[in-house]
C-alpha cells in the first residue's frame, strides 16, 4: 500500500510540474509583430500582454501572472514551516497535547481535533498581526503604490514585532553569541535568523512550563488512587484505569477546557 500511494504521489508531482511548465510557456510568449510595434524608447517602459513591465527609469515594475502565480506556490510550499516558526502555533499544541496525555485519554481528542483547534486559536491571536500585513503591505503592493521591496520590508515587521514580544532576552542572546553579533541598536537590527530560533526556543519552554503545570492536580490524583488500591492489596489492577474517570471528571466540574485555553490565549497578550 504504501508503494502505491509512493507511485500515486509521483505522479500527481509529475502533473503538477508539467502543469507549471505549460503555465510558464504559455505566460511567457511574446507575438514578434507585437513586440517590434510596441518598440519602447528612451525612458518608457516595456510591456507584453501578460502584464509584465520593466522600466528603464528604475521605477517600480508590476508583476505579471505568471510571477505571481510561482510566488503564491512558493508560499504555498513553505506555509507549514511559516506557520510553525513564525506563530502561536507551536505553543499551542504542544499545550493542548500534554493536556491529553494528562487526562489519559490517548487518542481522544483525536489529533485532527487538536490541530484544527490549534488552527483557528493561531488565527484568533495572530488576526492583528495578519490585518496590519495585508493592510500596509499586501494591499498597496498590489495597488502598485510600492515596490516589492518595500512590501516585504512592511509584511515583515509586524511580524517581527509579534516574534520579538514573545521572545526571552536569553534566548536572542544565546544566537546572538552562537552568530558573534555582540550589541544591537534596536530591535529591527536583529536579524530574522537570529530572532527565529530564538523565538522557537522561547516558545518551546513556555509550552512545556504550562504543561508541567497543567499536569500537577493530574498527578496528585494519580498518586491518590495508586496508594489507595496499593492499601487494599489491588496491585495487578492498573491506577490508570481507576484514575482516568476521576481525572475526566475533575476537568468536567472545573471547566477545563475553558480554563486552560483561555489562559493560554490570555499568554500572549
Amino acid at each position: 500500500m504504501n508503494q502505491k500511494r509512493a507511485k500515486h504521489l509521483k505522479k500527481i508531482t509529475k502533473i503538477l510540474l508539467i502543469v507549471c511548465c505549460i503555465i510558464l510557456l504559455t505566460g511567457s510568449e511574446v507575438s514578434p509583430v507585437s513586440a517590434a510595434l510596441n518598440r519602447p524608447t528612451e525612458g518608457s517602459a516595456l510591456t507584453d500582454g501578460t502584464g509584465f513591465s520593466l522600466d528603464f527609469n528604475g521605477e517600480s515594475a508590476n508583476l505579471s501572472g505568471t510571477l505571481r502565480i510561482l510566488i503564491i506556490l512558493t508560499i504555498v510550499s513553505l506555509a507549514p514551516s511559516i506557520l510553525i516558526m513564525f506563530t502561536s502555533f507551536t505553543r499551542i499544541i504542544i499545550v493542548l497535547h500534554f493536556v491529553r496525555t494528562a487526562l489519559s485519554t490517548n487518542s481522544s481528542p483525536p489529533n485532527q481535533v487538536l490541530v484544527g483547534l490549534s488552527l483557528f486559536l493561531t488565527l484568533f491571536i495572530m488576526s492583528p498581526t495578519f490585518t496590519t500585513i495585508y493592510t500596509e503591505a499586501i494591499q498597496p503592493f498590489d495597488a502598485g503604490e510600492i515596490t516589492q521591496e518595500e512590501a516585504l520590508d512592511r509584511g515583515v515587521a509586524p511580524l517581527r514585532e509579534f516574534m520579538y514580544g514573545q521572545t526571552q532576552t536569553k534566548d536572542l542572546r544565546l544566537f546572538m553569541d552562537i552568530a558573534k553579533i555582540e550589541t544591537v541598536e534596536t530591535a529591527d537590527d536583529i536579524p530574522m535568523t537570529v530572532l527565529a530560533p530564538s523565538f522557537m526556543l522561547s516558545e518551546l519552554r513556555t509550552a512545556f512550563i504550562i504543561g508541567f503545570l497543567v499536569y500537577i492536580p493530574f498527578i496528585i490524583i494519580d498518586m491518590v488512587v495508586a496508594s489507595t488500591l496499593m492499601s487494599m492489596g489491588m496491585m495487578m489492577l492498573p491506577p490508570t484505569t481507576i484514575s482516568m474517570p476521576f481525572k475526566i471528571l475533575l476537568f468536567i466540574l472545573v471547566d477545563g477546557w475553558n480554563l486552560v485555553i483561555g489562559n493560554l490565549v490570555k499568554t500572549f497578550y
